[in-house]
């Protein structure tokens, strides 16, 4: 571990040298490399993750750029995972960085999240989520949810051993999976501060910090800056018991 590298972080009481040892040892697995994945990707890079896998099947196209910042107009239809796997790489050598070309199917959730502690969900589709809380409550993996559209964002964290699942959060599942994914207008800068809070979630799972939303959905709307933490078990509780 390069101290003087991370020495700003590691100075941090709630992180210290045993959490940036954490942090080191740890594999991070990011689905979807937009305008979320652009900014999740180069803080845990930077944080010392040790090895990061980048799942995304999707091209650089212009209409990108105006919120993806890990892309540039001259990669402009080159896969964004290689696109992104390159950035990184230039910015740290102390992390593995495995890009796959592929989107998460059923077919190969099992096999990708197997192999990392966490995942971080960066997508912008229901199937895809629903399918990362299966796949890691089956595994035992914890993963953190994030959410844009138009102004407003949404954050939560899930552990298979101590929150609910994402069924709790969005019970109609049949419903939301089958809602057409058609395009939507987001503000450029709303990725940004979403993705940070999605990085900040994941750093403080793995380093051992407390304060974690698991259990936990955060909003935010950039227009009236507004911002809430909805325990979602314990609206699933009442749910429960008739209240």
């Amino acid at each position: 571990m390069d101290s003087q590298r991370y020495v700003r972080q590691i100075m941090l009481r709630e992180i210290g040298e045993e959490g940036q040892k954490r942090l080191a040892s740890s594999s991070v697995l990011i689905v979807g490399l937009g305008g979320l994945g652009s900014i999740v990707a180069p803080y845990l890079n930077g944080a010392g993750i040790g090895k990061l896998g980048l799942v995304d099947n999707d091209k650089v196209s212009l209409s990108n750029l105006h919120r993806q910042i890990l892309y540039t107009e001259s990669q402009i239809g080159l896969p964004k995972a290689t696109c992104a796997a390159a950035f990184l790489a230039e910015r740290s050598g102390h992390t593995r960085i495995l890009a796959y070309v592929e989107s998460l199917q059923p077919s190969n959730a099992s096999k990708l999240i197997a192999d990392y502690d966490v995942v971080v969900d960066c997508t912008d589709n229901f199937f895809t989520r629903f399918l990362i809380d299966d796949t890691c409550r089956q595994l035992g993996k914890r993963w953190v949810y994030g959410a844009i559209g138009e102004f407003e964002g949404r954050v939560a964290v899930f552990d298979s051993k101590s929150s609910g699942s994402f069924s709790d959060l969005y019970p109609e599942r049949d419903f939301l999976i089958g809602l057409p994914n058609a395009p939507s207008g987001v503000s450029g800068p709303l990725p940004g501060v979403v993705g940070s809070v999605q990085a900040m979630e994941t750093i403080k799972l793995i380093a051992g910090v407390d304060g974690v939303l698991i259990g936990k959905l955060f909003t935010i709307n950039l227009l009236t800056l507004e911002t809430n933490i909805i325990d979602f078990r314990l609206t699933q509780r009442q749910k429960t018991a008739g209240l």
